[in-house]
């Protein structure tokens, strides 16, 4: 008779079939990576700014991705996933639909009208309050952002009537 727990014991390997999903993650994390390396290889700067310039934070990133990549490939090879969630399909929709009414509405109405559905959208899609108020407080939110930018910062963002009307 054993002393030892039955859940001591240890699981071999050779039943576990490797993650392709995860896999497909970490492949495309390194794919991002090569190209972060790349576009800081283009980058056409010259003396001390070529060491410590604008490259550096493409190529940090770029290897921190790629240190993602692996340790993503490692476990997924392993085979041993953690356990997913199932997709809750409604919320996922609602952000989407946001994002696309965001790009659709950007140049027409203009970037407070467009971020602050976009606003209301993602809020809904979180189950919090109802779009009658969350519309408009995102405008006035993405309003303020839009104002920062513009005048402050002399950014140009995408103007529709709303941004017109404290333009001149």
């Amino acid at each position: 008779m054993s002393t030892a727990p039955e859940h001591a014991t240890t699981k071999h390997a050779e039943g576990r079939r490797p993650d392709w999903p995860v896999l497909g993650i970490a492949a495309a994390l390194a794919v991002v990576a090569v190209v972060l390396f790349w576009d800081a290889g283009q980058l056409n700067v010259r003396g001390f700014a070529a060491r410590f310039g604008p490259a550096i934070f493409p190529r940090l990133i770029g290897g921190l991705l790629l240190i993602m990549a692996a340790w993503t490939a490692v476990d997924a090879w392993r085979g041993n996933p953690p356990p997913r969630e199932k997709d809750d399909l409604p919320p996922i929709i609602w952000i989407v639909g946001g994002l696309a009414a965001q790009m659709l509405l950007l140049t027409t109405a203009g970037f407070s009208i467009a971020t602050g559905l976009l606003f209301a959208a993602t809020v809904r899609a979180f189950g919090r309050g109802p779009l009658w108020r969350t519309i408009p407080i995102g405008i006035v939110f993405a309003f303020v952002v839009w104002f920062i930018f513009t005048k402050g910062l002399d950014l140009t963002l995408p103007a529709g009537p709303l941004e017109r009307l404290f333009l001149q």
